[in-house]
């Protein structure tokens, strides 16, 4: 109440002030142009031009409000125009959300003709289109995103991939990817995509030269991707010179290409290194096989390729007899090893040998290739008793695997 009092208090002393002025001078104003005149007193012409600044601003005031209520009752005006444009938008974006396609194409469409920034209503308009089947409407769809929004182009370049990519249409959205990769190279999502479509496609060679991108730019994490490195190199070296060759090109030299240019930490990888030496034997490239073999296995012992070593035909079988020998001193008890010796026995005609490596093998491990093995051998020898209760051994622990006949005795 004081401030009431205080504030009262101070208009009353104004007006005081004010009129003491007025009886004590009223002043005079004058304007004259050509022939008209206006004359007041001072104090007069003050208030004049008090009362026309309340009055223009009162004006202004309804006018706002006029404009105001035009705008929310007119269904032609920019505010309606915009809450509409929202409107689309939001119930469009919980079609897309909730796989109601034809209407989310609907809303979406109105909301990227009206929105000033439409990227995001185009893309989920054409993914709906696309969902439905309607791939020429999706593809116009994308290209007026263009038109509007010329700087998405990354994010329109990956909304069609992957919309081609919906439509097993892998050789187009791989075009369309690599062309992104050019465009701006190294770019997560882009090589991501692109790694996943070279799995999908098979293209073992193009996904090896992928690899040390997506290293350098940790796409994958670790564990991941060197799972995929080695899976791309495995299928290159088994699939590479199968198909069509190129003038000039062979399939040992593709394959020799193929593992020169593998990193060479993974060139001491068991299943990589059992995966070339065996393409070289099916090239017939048997010593070949051999040397990659004999030095995998002075280095680190590993069972499988102690197998396949007694598979391998070399110009020097006994030099082969003699590494795998060496290497029975440190695993005495390895079946496969032993089953490896007693082949190169044979090739190496110590059919002696050959016996005692295989019933040793066969000690450790009954096996139905190792059965085989020494029944055909037995068989040669005139023990067909012996060799006849081996093969019905072998049939029935596994089917008869194709084996090279041992040399007679």
């Amino acid at each position: 109440m004081s401030r009431l009092y205080l504030l009262l208090l101070v208009v009353i002393a104004g007006a005081a002030l004010l009129g003491m002025a007025i009886a004590e001078h009223p002043g005079y104003v004058l304007f004259a142009y050509k022939g008209y005149r206006f004359e007041s007193s001072f104090w007069f012409f003050l208030g004049l031009l008090l009362v026309l600044v309340i009055a223009f601003f009162v004006l202004r005031w309804v006018v706002g409000l006029i404009a105001a209520s035009a705008g929310v009752v007119l269904p032609w005006s920019q505010r309606n125009r915009n809450r509409r444009a929202r409107q689309a938008a939001l119930h469009g974006q919980r079609d897309l959300a909730e796989g109601n396609w034809q209407q989310a194409l609907r809303e979406l469409t109105r909301a990227a003709a009206s929105d000033q920034q439409p990227l995001v209503h185009y893309l989920g308009a054409a993914r709906a289109a696309n969902e439905l089947g309607e791939y020429a409407q999706s593809d116009d769809l994308l290209r007026q995103a263009r038109e509007r929004e010329p700087k998405a182009e990354v994010a329109i370049g990956l909304t069609q991939a992957r919309l081609l990519i919906e439509r097993g249409e892998y050789r187009q959205a791989l075009a369309v990817l690599q062309q992104l990769n050019e465009d701006h190279p190294q770019h997560a999502y882009t090589l991501s995509l692109l790694q996943k479509l070279y799995v999908q496609l098979q293209d073992w060679p193009a996904l090896c030269q992928l690899l040390p991108t997506l290293r350098k730019r940790r796409v994958l994490p670790a564990d991941k991707l060197d799972e995929l490195e080695h899976l791309a190199w495995t299928a290159a070296l088994e699939k590479i010179g199968k198909g069509e060759l190129k003038e000039g090109e062979t399939t040992r030299g593709l394959v020799t290409g193929c593992w020169s240019q593998m990193p060479s930490s993974l060139q001491h990888d068991p299943d990589l290194l059992y995966a070339y030496a065996t393409r070289l034997r099916e090239l017939d490239a048997e010593d070949e096989a051999e040397a990659v073999l004999r030095a995998a296995l002075k280095q680190h012992y590993e069972d499988r390729l102690a197998y396949l070593y007694g598979q391998v035909r070399s110009s020097d079988p006994a030099r082969q007899l003699s590494l795998a020998q060496g290497l029975l001193e440190k695993h005495p008890n390895d079946p496969l090893l032993l089953l490896t010796l007693g082949r190169l026995s044979l090739v190496n005609e110590q059919f002696d040998k050959a016996r005692e490596y295989l019933e040793a093998s066969l000690a450790l491990s009954r096996s139905a290739e190792t059965c085989a093995e020494l029944a055909r051998l037995l068989a040669q020898l005139g023990e067909t008793e012996h060799s006849n209760r081996l093969f019905q051994e072998g049939l029935k622990l596994d089917r008869l695997p194709a084996l090279s006949e041992p040399a007679t005795p």
